[in-house]
C-alpha cells in the first residue's frame, strides 16, 4: 500500500490524471521509485490501482489526510479557513443512477492548503456535511467563513465550540435573518467603516465594508452563539473591456468585534478556496473531466489531487506556474524530489 500511494502521488504531481497514465509513469520511473520504496513485485497494473483505490475507505483515508495536512501547515491566529462545496462533475454514473459527488472542503487561505473534506450527495446536503467537517479540524483561533448555505445556528455554535470565530454569509434563503439584518443597516449608526480599492485583470473594484455592533434592533440576536456584529459589503466593479459597472450588496453575521478593515480582508480571503483550490483542481488537475466512478475511487483521487496540489503550491520557484512545475517534475527527478521534500 505504501508503494502504491507513493507511486500515485508522484505520478499525479508529474501530470498523470488516470490509472493508465500512472501505470506508464511507474514503469518508466521504476529505478527512481525504488530509491525510496521497494516495489518488490514491480509496478501494479492500472486495473489493480483502480480496484485498490475504489476499495479504500474514503473516510479513513480522509482522516489520515487531515493529520498529514496538520504537519504541512501551522495555522496562524485569526487565519481565515474558508469552507465551500464543489461538485466533481465527471463522477456521475447514469447506469447505476448515482449523482455526481459533491465535496465540501476547508481551505486555509494563508497557508494555501486544504485542511480536510467530506462528501455529500448535493449542495443542499452541505448543511449536514459542514458540522462533520468541522469535527475533523483543529481550527482554534481561526476565522471560519462560509457562504449562505452554511448560515445555520447549529453551525455557528459548532464553530464557537471548536474555539474559532465565524463570518457567515446571509442571503434570501434565510429570509427572516436577511430582512432583520437589512433593517438594522437602515436604522443604526455604523461602528466601523472601511473602503478597499483593488485593480487588475482589466477591472477596478471598490469594496466598502460597514459594520454594526449595536444589535438592539436585531430581534433574533439570541439565536446565534456569540453574535456581536452584522456586516454589509457594497462592491462596485468596473470592467474596462466592456465599459460596464456592476454593483452588489452582501450581508454577513459574525461573533467578531467591529473592525471593518479586518472583516473586509477576511471576507475577501474567503474566495481563495475558489481561486486557489477549486480552480486548480478543475484547470490544473482536470478533475471535472475525470470519469472515476467505481466505489470510493473519485473521492480518494480527490484527496490525492489535493495532496499533489499542496506539494506543488509549497514549492516556491518564482514565476513558474503549477502546470509548468508539473511538467518540470516529470522531466527532472531532482525538481520532483524538491517538490516531494525527499
Amino acid at each position: 500500500m505504501t508503494d502504491m500511494i507513493f507511486l500515485v502521488i508522484s505520478a499525479v504531481i508529474c501530470g498523470a490524471d488516470d490509472w493508465y497514465k500512472i501505470e506508464l509513469f511507474g514503469k518508466s520511473q521504476i529505478s527512481w521509485l525504488r530509491k525510496f520504496v521497494p516495489f518488490a513485485k514491480g509496478i501494479p497494473s492500472h486495473d489493480t490501482l483502480g480496484r485498490v483505490f475504489s476499495a479504500i475507505d474514503y473516510q479513513e483515508f480522509g482522516k489520515y489526510f487531515v493529520e498529514w495536512g496538520n504537519t504541512m501547515s501551522e495555522l496562524t491566529d485569526g487565519e481565515v479557513v474558508a469552507i465551500d462545496g464543489k461538485r466533481i462533475r465527471g463522477s456521475y454514473d447514469t447506469n447505476s443512477g448515482l449523482n455526481a459527488i459533491h465535496m465540501v472542503s476547508a481551505f486555509a487561505t494563508e497557508n494555501r492548503i486544504c485542511l480536510g473534506q467530506v462528501s455529500c450527495q448535493d449542495k443542499s446536503n452541505e448543511i449536514t456535511a459542514i458540522p462533520k467537517l468541522l469535527e475533523l479540524l483543529a481550527i482554534k483561533g481561526c476565522t471560519v467563513t462560509i457562504d449562505a448555505m452554511g448560515c445555520q445556528t447549529a453551525i455557528a455554535e459548532k464553530i464557537r465550540d471548536k474555539g474559532a470565530d465565524y463570518i457567515l454569509a446571509v442571503k434570501e434563503n434565510q429570509k427572516e435573518l436577511y430582512e432583520q439584518v437589512e433593517k438594522v443597516f437602515g436604522i443604526t449608526k455604523p461602528a466601523s467603516v472601511d473602503i478597499d480599492l483593488d485593480s487588475g485583470h482589466g477591472r477596478i473594484e471598490t469594496r466598502k465594508c460597514t459594520v454594526i455592533d449595536d444589535l438592539k434592533f436585531l430581534d433574533i440576536e439570541d439565536k446565534w452563539k456569540g453574535l456581536k456584529t452584522v456586516i454589509k459589503i457594497e462592491s462596485e466593479r468596473f470592467i474596462k473591456s466592456e465599459s460596464k459597472t456592476q454593483n452588489e450588496i452582501r450581508y454577513y453575521i459574525s461573533n467578531l468585534p467591529a473592525n471593518a478593515k479586518s472583516m473586509n480582508y477576511k471576507i475577501r480571503s474567503h474566495w481563495a478556496i475558489e481561486n486557489n483550490l477549486h480552480w486548480n483542481l478543475d484547470v490544473v488537475f482536470s478533475e471535472d473531466s475525470s470519469r472515476k466512478r467505481k466505489g470510493d475511487s473519485a473521492k480518494n483521487f480527490n484527496i490525492i489531487s489535493k495532496i499533489a496540489l499542496t506539494f506543488i503550491s509549497k514549492e516556491e520557484t518564482e514565476k513558474m506556474s503549477k502546470n509548468s512545475k508539473r511538467f518540470q517534475a516529470a522531466l527532472d527527478t531532482e525538481f520532483r524530489e524538491k517538490i516531494l521534500r525527499i
